[in-house]
């Protein structure tokens, strides 16, 4: 299958296709895999300059995180008291490991949002949210620039050359999109107490919470 299939345009669109579909790829919960595609089509050629490929990319990602972290930072309001009381426990663990759980996330490939929800609803510190997560995602955007600049897209047609109808990539992708959200709605309902309180029992001390 033509990469060019998986977009409603073409990369000749230039960098405000990049914008547009880094940002709203990245805003949609657990779909990133279209900007990715399309950073990568990019910047097998010389058309565009691949430092501000990966500086535009990484800039419209973390945006778009930003928002995400904020709706969960404010959604903490509308989560009933017990819950919240269940969720302690987390979020503390959460806190403590903040800014390298949100770099980890951004610099690679995986559900980033697995851990952006939690550190939202736990309100950790927005600052060091942004400053992690920007540097995360210029390291992932500028990796899969230069590699894909100077590999091409050898790593990525072959998991794609059996696909004949692009709605199925875009099917999977509903499909991974709904099973991260659930395992969002997990985390929720989890009795974080129990789970933690052999693992991590500082997380379980009100004495020595962190204060916001």
């Amino acid at each position: 299958m033509d990469l060019t299939a998986l977009f409603p345009f073409s990369s000749e669109v230039g960098y405000i296709g990049l914008t547009l579909v880094s940002f709203f790829g990245s805003l949609i919960p657990f779909v990133p895999l279209p900007s990715f595609l399309l950073l990568a089509t990019m910047s097998v050629r010389d058309q565009f300059d691949l430092h501000l490929l990966a500086i535009i990319s990484a800039v419209a990602a973390t945006a778009a995180k930003v928002i995400v972290f904020s709706v969960s930072y404010e959604g903490r309001k509308i989560i009933s008291k017990k819950s919240r009381e269940r969720m302690r426990p987390f979020e503390k663990l959460v806190k403590r490991y903040g800014a390298g759980a949100a770099f980890f996330a951004a610099a690679t490939p995986l559900p980033d949002d697995l851990i952006y929800v939690p550190l939202g609803l736990a309100r950790y510190n927005p600052k060091r949210f942004l400053i992690a997560t920007l540097t995360g995602k210029l390291v992932l955007s500028y990796v899969i620039v230069f590699v894909s600049h100077h590999m091409g897209l050898s790593l990525i047609e072959p998991v794609l050359e059996n696909v004949t109808d692009v709605s199925t990539v875009y099917i999977g992708m509903a499909v991974f999109a709904a099973m991260m959200t659930s395992v969002v709605i997990l985390l929720l309902r989890l009795d974080w107490q129990r789970i933690l309180g052999r693992l991590a029992p500082w997380t379980l001390d009100t004495n020595n919470e962190e204060e916001e």
